[in-house]
């Protein structure tokens, strides 16, 4: 009994890795050409990595791999490839209908915008942490 169990929490888990891997591809797509990422001279796959971390906080579930994120991961990356869509409109709608609602839709695109807005003031300051550190090492 536990053993099936445990099978079935296995398969389950993976149900949505693929999905959560498609999304962070989008997510280091999106950092990779970012004017910001590269003004700041930050690393795209750390902030990629910050990204998916900051906006998974606010999916469904407790774990990262958790069947019921897999509509929120596809939604995501649907989301943030909106703009090579061949028809931008109807994924629009397929969004808004996937959320539940206009209201859910833009609730989903402030979460990823403030992840974005918090990880680069969060690494630009640690950038400038180790910088200050650098400056103030004693020198032999």
């Amino acid at each position: 009994m536990k053993r099936n169990l445990l099978l079935v929490l296995a398969a389950l888990s993976l149900t949505a890795c693929a999905e959560k891997n498609q999304y962070e591809q989008a997510v280091l797509e999106q950092m990779q050409t970012d004017q910001d990422i590269r003004d700041y001279q930050l690393d795209a796959e750390e902030m990629t990595q910050c990204v998916v971390d900051l906006t998974s906080k606010k999916m469904p579930g407790v774990f990262p791999f958790e069947p019921r994120r897999k509509p929120y991961y596809i939604g995501y990356t649907k989301m943030l490839t909106l703009k090579q869509s061949q028809d931008p409109k109807k994924v629009l709608a397929e969004l808004t209908e996937l959320f539940g609602s206009g209201q859910e839709l833009a609730n989903v695109h402030r979460n990823y915008s403030e992840s974005v807005l918090f990880c680069i003031q969060s690494l630009v300051s640690e950038t400038e942490e180790e910088q200050l550190e650098q400056e103030n090492k004693p020198t032999s």
